[in-house]
């Protein structure tokens, strides 16, 4: 998820964004801990979106 799309997300769609994307970090990380991933990249891509997604919640909730 690019930044553009991360800033036209209103707050409550960050929230649940962030939800659903750990949920996904969780489940790489044990599919990559029982047998190799095909592209272990996904794992650090979606750290960097959960990352991007945290950094605007913060940015929303502080402009208030």
């Amino acid at each position: 998820m690019k930044q553009k799309e991360v800033k036209q997300l209103s707050v409550a769609d960050i929230q649940d964004k962030i939800k659903e994307e750990e949920s996904t970090l969780v489940k790489l990380k044990l599919s990559h801990a029982v047998s190799a991933i095909e592209n272990p990249l996904k794992i650090r891509n979606t750290r960097r979106t959960i990352a991007r997604l945290i950094t605007e919640l913060k940015t929303k909730n502080n402009s208030k």
